[in-house]
């Protein structure tokens, strides 16, 4: 089932700027993510979704409803988390959630006091004199103490350390588990590699590509990192590689007898056999990088531009 979707959506705020025939469906109990540089059009994208922007052309819609036409009552099952936070300084953080929770009219609030416990928040101090990590716990506390089933995230660990950092990523990783439907817009490669699903690449407001994370890992070409043992089964081990064209020799060192080998996944267990005949002192996989795959691609449609 589709809870986000947008279709051939473009806002064109001139000189380049702004996102152009956008197309991508966030289905319910996945999380998604959106990955591009800052200034992409990642913001603009979610604008839309929450109906703060009206699209030029296409089609934005939440649960089926026209997030421009129905944004207020879109947003009642909905948590946003926006890139930048901008918070009432003379209220102190308690005083801001009570105001953000009568305005939401949440009665209870146990899932609010959760959420301060697992952020260790203090929101006794006046907001401005918070940091920015804590203002931003604050902001994530108030974008998700109703509960919502549909939550947006840009750039969500902004300003948090690295603790709560993996602290959010946790955070995310529970609520996908409880079947919450997640809009994750991010540059930062561990976290959307960490929680994802389904994952866009935005450049200069267009999207490049959409794939599913399992899938593009299955197809994806698997390296390896190999040591043998003396410089007689080295070479010998390099002639066979290179005299093969199931395999790829992206690296080696003659020095240290090692070396790093491509192959496909369907011809993992011709790789092994062939290692196997010789006397080998290591053997590993190289842990597959979101980062590599993403600056691979985005350089590759650098220089060809966009069809």
């Amino acid at each position: 089932m589709t809870v986000i979707s947008l279709q051939h959506v473009t806002k064109d705020y001139g000189h380049g700027r702004g996102i152009f025939d956008v197309s991508f469906h966030v289905n319910k109990g996945t999380v998604y993510g959106f990955l591009g540089p800052n200034g992409a059009g990642k913001t603009t994208a979610i604008r839309h979704i929450m109906g703060f922007s009206k699209p030029q052309q296409g089609v934005v819609t939440v649960n089926g409803l026209d997030s421009w036409k129905n944004a207020s009552t879109i947003q009642v099952k909905l948590g946003y988390l926006p890139g930048e936070v901008a918070l009432p300084e003379h209220l102190t953080g308690k005083q801001f959630i009570q105001m953000m929770m009568d305005l939401r009219k949440v009665k209870n609030d146990t899932h609010c006091k959760k959420l301060l416990d697992f952020f260790e928040l203090d929101a006794s101090s006046k907001v401005k004199r918070m940091s920015l990590g804590m203002k931003r716990k604050l902001a994530i506390v108030t974008a998700f103490m109703h509960d919502p089933d549909v939550l947006i995230l840009d750039e969500p660990t902004s300003g948090l350390d690295p603790i709560m950092q993996q602290r959010f990523i946790d955070f995310v990783r529970d609520e996908k588990r409880r079947g919450k439907t997640i809009l994750l817009s991010s540059h930062i490669f561990t976290e959307v590699d960490a929680t994802c699903d389904e994952i866009s690449i935005i450049k200069d407001g267009h999207i490049i590509s959409s794939f599913n994370k399992q899938e593009l890992l299955k197809m994806t070409e698997k390296v390896f990192h190999v040591t043998v043992e003396n410089n007689m089964y080295y070479t010998q081990l390099v002639q066979q590689i290179e005299a093969d064209v199931k395999f790829h020799l992206l690296l080696k060192n003659e020095q240290t007898y090692e070396l790093q080998i491509g192959c496909c996944p369907k011809d993992l267990s011709q790789l092994i056999k062939l290692v196997a005949n010789f006397p080998v002192s290591s053997f590993s996989e190289v842990t597959f990088s979101l980062e590599k795959h993403f600056m691979e691609f985005y350089d590759r449609r650098v220089g060809g531009g966009l069809s």
